[in-house]
């Protein structure tokens, strides 16, 4: 069963709008063991739409568009639809009064381009909007599946889990899907290849793995697919994601959908810990992902942003003598930072970082990407130092997940 995503938008691609609908859609058809074989971004036009109809449906099975579904002159993909099923726009009576209680809900009243809303091609099924004017539309042209989505991202979400998911499994006899996934640090990409390439070429036909690299973190995802025995199928995926740790060892830290943050911070309050931060060339980058844990509040105790080296002397007792002598970023300093902010902040660890970020500042000595770590303890103060390369976004990241990475490692070593 092949699926295709068309989005329809000017606003795609001219680089003003991301487009986040194709990678949603995408992840939960696959949930339900649709492939998407290809997707596709095109304008508002109705030359590209009535191509790009014709085009996916001698690919796929079911076509799924999104976008066009506006109030305005602009939205034309529901015109461009209803001419190419042979149909004729009518306003539906129940659309409008669900639209109509949508808006007194907003204490907004009804007007003539919401009315508009509600004029659907005759010979569509409806896909109702709980979130929004803009109604889904589900048609049939020789044994293929056509759906068109409203472009706005929250309103198309909730037409999947509240309508179109359970028609889809209504409409087609779908595959049992699965997937385990490892969640890995430390190790890169082509390294890992290598290191579980014979795990990998003896998987069973139904299994495959994808490689899914984001900053700091690699994640392994093994997918399965059955016609029959979905038991059979769990055990199987179970005993080689298995094997898969066993050939990886320390480097897996979480499984599926586990956060580093998470992880560290069930560990922190589990031991009843409490941690502090001091930051400089991560800017906060630790502390939001610390603080996006409800419950944060529990272990983690406040952060010193010391970008410049004034703030590093007066908040964190920075020696100005240590500054001079060895600069902002080195293992002297971020370690006295990280002593700084543990004892300012009364914790039982702290993390301390300091960088060159990029893409200037560095030299021949400590080129952009150079990061120092350091974490500080009631016992002991341990550092590191890295080189991330020169994009100044992944340097932040992959330094607030490194120094994530430090403490987990002594948490669970303690």
């Amino acid at each position: 069963m092949n699926a295709e995503i068309i989005t329809i938008g000017d606003e795609i691609l001219i680089g003003q709008v991301v487009d986040t609908n194709s990678a949603f859609l995408a992840t939960e058809l696959n949930k339900i063991g649709i492939s998407v074989c290809q997707i596709s971004s095109i304008r508002d036009n109705r030359e590209h739409i009535l191509t790009a109809l014709d085009e996916a449906s001698a690919r796929a099975d079911l076509i799924i568009c999104t976008g066009g579904l506006g109030p305005t002159s602009d939205d034309i993909t529901k015109h461009t639809l209803a001419e190419y099923f042979g149909s004729r726009l009518e306003v539906n009576p129940y659309v409008i009064d669900s639209i109509r209680m949508l808006l007194e809900a907003r204490g907004v009243s009804l007007n003539e381009r919401n009315i508009k809303q509600a004029e659907l091609p005759h010979n569509c099924d409806i896909l109702p909007n709980s979130a929004g004017t803009a109604q889904g539309m589900l048609f049939e042209k020789e044994g293929k599946f056509f759906v068109s989505l409203p472009g706005v991202p929250f309103e198309m979400k909730t037409i999947w889990c509240e309508e179109l998911e359970k028609k889809l499994k209504e409409l087609f006899p779908l595959p049992a899907i699965q997937h385990i996934t490892l969640l890995t640090h430390g190790i890169p990409e082509s390294k890992m290849a290598d290191l579980i390439h014979d795990w990998e070429v003896s998987l069973p036909q139904n299994l495959k793995l994808a490689y899914l690299p984001s900053p700091g973190i690699l994640r392994l995802r093994i997918t399965g697919r059955t016609e029959q025995n979905d038991a059979e199928l769990t055990l199987l995926m179970k005993q080689e994601a298995e094997k898969l740790k066993a050939k990886i060892g320390s480097a897996v830290f979480g499984m599926d959908d586990d956060k580093l943050e998470v992880i560290i911070g069930k560990l922190l309050k589990d031991n009843n810990l409490s941690l502090s931060t001091a930051e400089s060339c991560t800017g906060g980058w630790i502390s939001a992902l610390l603080t996006s844990v409800p419950g944060a509040s529990m272990y983690y105790k406040g952060g010193i942003i010391a970008y410049s080296n004034e703030i590093k002397t007066s908040e964190l007792n920075v020696s100005p003598y240590t500054l001079m002598m060895n600069g902002a970023v080195s293992q002297a300093v971020v370690e006295q930072m990280a002593d700084g902010v543990r004892n300012k902040f009364n914790t039982d660890y702290a993390i301390a970082v300091s960088g060159i970020a990029g893409p200037t500042g560095g030299t021949d000595d400590k080129p952009v990407g150079t990061v120092w770590i350091a974490l500080a303890s009631r016992k002991r103060i341990l550092s590191n130092v890295y080189n991330f390369g020169d994009d100044r976004g992944r340097n932040i990241q992959k330094a607030a997940i490194a120094a994530l990475f430090i403490l987990q490692k002594e948490l669970m070593c303690s």
